[in-house]
């Protein structure tokens, strides 16, 4: 695979030739990654996957009209060709008074932060073959479980590189380590799955196999027998692994190329409180060996951690280059880039705080609600913020966990569900997206 050195010269030739061709200003993004994963199903080996890619992507400007194309063939008359062909194109694109590269006293400057992504351990397929055989084997221990899907460990590593024609060129390095297992519990039509997986930057930091393991067994093995319950407005407590997707959906009213279309469903209450005031949601890009840490954005501009949500009212929209302008906001290093099409807008590593109570003591005062630990379906109008979605759990009864409940469906308005939003005190930091387990009073759950 090739260094960062290795990307971004290549990114500075492909500017270069675009500038040659004709091009007023231009930016290109390069990438490579390397992946092996070993997955094993009842003691057996049952696949070996190794995948590696390279690709380029180029976007140039003609004026105010843009054109962006991206490959993964490196001969240089293919690179020559590219350029010619996305100067070509952007000739005949529609003029778009906002697109541009982030101005010149914009782009992140001065020395990288030690952000500590990249794990200089490399571990052999005989390695990855012994963790999935531990996890699969901690897995199928536990009582109940009666077949797997497999156990499965992977390592991966990339690079990035961003580089523009007003000078900014930077890129780093990263790795990643997984560790999962998919369990099935029961037999014939009451059979059951689940699941349970840990990603992170340094193998070192993964969890034993045992935990992962006994949690994947452990979590097939409660989803049996379920139940249903009756229809009408229930506490709803979401799951950790769950309640992140709430905060995913603010994520995405915050962005600003979706404010500018006017499809979100936060236009016109910036100003309320749209959570409770103890409620605080941070967005922290610098985080040391977080899964979406970065130094700069898709666009080169410098990322720094923020608060999201402060007091229970949101912060501000998550803007872009072509969305700042439209919007006339300031840049706020959340823009994304792929190797083709024009850069989007995303978080880094996002966490709700803590609340001040236990999952249990969040529930002991609830006679009857759901605990949901999976959703299915994509029932949530981002204009709207209507919510309606399939899911999975346990019943709670006099503040107690009561069995399983399947074939629910729980509905609700995003607005509505923020505003009545609680959590709890178990806030773990190991994914994109933390919260602890959530609370939320009054959504309608419709079951039998």
């Amino acid at each position: 695979m090739i260094d960062t050195d290795t990307a971004l010269a290549r990114c500075n030739d492909l500017i270069a030739l675009a500038l040659a061709k004709g091009a007023d200003a231009a930016d290109a993004v390069a990438s490579a990654q390397t992946s092996e994963s070993v997955t094993v199903r009842l003691g057996r080996l049952e696949e070996v996957e190794r995948s590696e890619g390279e690709e380029i992507g180029l976007r140039v400007f003609v004026g105010r009209r843009s054109a962006s194309i991206s490959t993964s063939d490196f001969l240089p008359e293919s690179l020559a060709a590219l350029a010619q062909r996305a100067v070509e194109m952007a000739r005949i694109a529609p003029k778009d008074p906002f697109a541009g590269l982030a101005p010149e006293d914009r782009p992140f400057a001065g020395p990288l932060p030690d952000l500590d992504l990249c794990d200089p351990a490399e571990p052999s397929p005989a390695a990855l073959r012994e963790a999935a055989t531990a996890v699969e084997d901690a897995a199928r221990a536990v009582d109940g479980v009666t077949n797997s899907d497999g156990g499965s460990a992977a390592a991966s590593r990339s690079v990035a590189a961003l580089a523009t024609s007003n000078g900014f060129a930077r890129g780093y390095s990263a790795s990643g380590h997984s560790l999962s297992a998919s369990m099935i519990a029961g037999a014939g039509s009451g059979m059951q799955t689940d699941y349970a997986m840990r990603t992170t930057r340094h193998r070192g930091d993964l969890p034993g196999a045992d935990e992962i393991g006994r949690k994947a067994g452990e979590r097939a093995v409660a989803r049996l027998d379920p139940g249903s319950m009756p229809s009408r407005k229930l506490p709803v407590v979401f799951d950790p692994r769950v309640g992140a997707g709430l905060v995913g959906h603010l994520i995405g009213a915050l962005s600003a190329p979706a404010v500018a279309r006017k499809a979100s469903f936060l236009l016109g209450h910036e100003d309320e409180a749209l959570f409770d005031s103890a409620i605080r949601i941070v967005e922290d890009p610098l985080r040391r060996r977080g899964l979406r840490s970065r130094a700069f954005d898709g666009e080169g501009v410098g990322c720094a951690p923020r608060a999201l949500v402060e007091n229970g009212r949101i912060g501000g929209w998550l803007t872009n280059v072509a969305s700042a302008g439209q919007l006339g906001l300031g840049l706020t290093g959340n823009a994304s880039r792929g190797g083709a099409g024009s850069p989007g807008v995303s978080a880094s590593n996002v966490h709700l705080e803590a609340g001040g109570t236990t999952p249990a003591e969040l529930m002991q005062d609830i006679e009857d609600g759901l605990y949901v630990t999976a959703l299915f379906g994509q029932g949530v109008n981002p204009v709207t913020g209507d919510y309606s979605r399939g899911a999975t759990g346990m019943r709670i009864r006099g503040g107690e966990i009561a069995g399983a409940v399947a074939e629910i469906t729980i509905a609700g308005n995003l607005l509505d569900m923020f505003r009545a939003l609680v959590p709890a005190n178990d806030l773990e930091m190991h994914r994109a997206v933390n919260v602890p387990t959530l609370r939320i009073d009054g959504m309608m759950v419709a079951g039998e």
